[in-house]
């Protein structure tokens, strides 16, 4: 009786080298986190020591060393929750982008345009402040005429960002 295991020809070294390399990229990653984005994941104990010792040393030549440790430590793990979990975050952070840069498309427009961007903003968010709308839209105006900084174009964005995050 032979089983799929036995009918599978052995890894070549070329193919032990390129998974032993995706685990060191893997690790380094994880290295190259925000604490805040860090702390998420669930990691043994002595891979999490391996990385967190790994953010602390400034040589370049320790470091290549410790990265080499923590993807030796990597094949000890299951790879694939934390290529999930790291691909994840990084999706929330081309959200996020892709939001900012929406976010701005209106700013620029309502600045650019006037007041029929306002009552198109004003049908999707029926909550919208339009008077103060209207006088930051007025002072950025007035600001970029004066050559001053765009202190009032900052504060339409914060707002609509508000706006726009209460709403998600």
């Amino acid at each position: 009786m032979t089983t799929d295991d036995d009918n599978e020809a052995p890894k070549s070294k070329s193919q032990l080298k390129r998974d032993m390399h995706a685990l060191q990229e893997l690790g380094e990653e994880l290295v190259n986190l925000t604490p805040e984005q860090f702390r998420k994941f669930e990691l043994p104990e002595s891979l999490f020591d391996a990385i967190v010792e790994a953010r602390r040393i400034n040589s370049r030549g320790a470091l290549k060393r410790q990265l080499q440790y923590v993807g030796r430590m990597m094949r000890n793990v299951d790879p694939e929750p934390i290529r999930e979990k790291l691909d994840a975050l990084h999706g929330q952070s081309r959200q996020a982008a892709a939001q900012l840069h929406r976010i701005e498309r209106w700013r620029d427009r309502l600045l650019d345009e006037g007041d029929h961007v306002l009552e198109e903003l004003v049908t999707q968010h029926p909550d919208v402040d339009r008077q103060y709308l209207r006088q930051l839209m007025r002072n950025a105006g007035k600001e970029k005429l004066a050559n001053k900084p765009p202190r009032s174009a900052r504060l339409l964005f914060r707002y609509l960002r508000e706006l726009m995050e209460e709403k998600s």
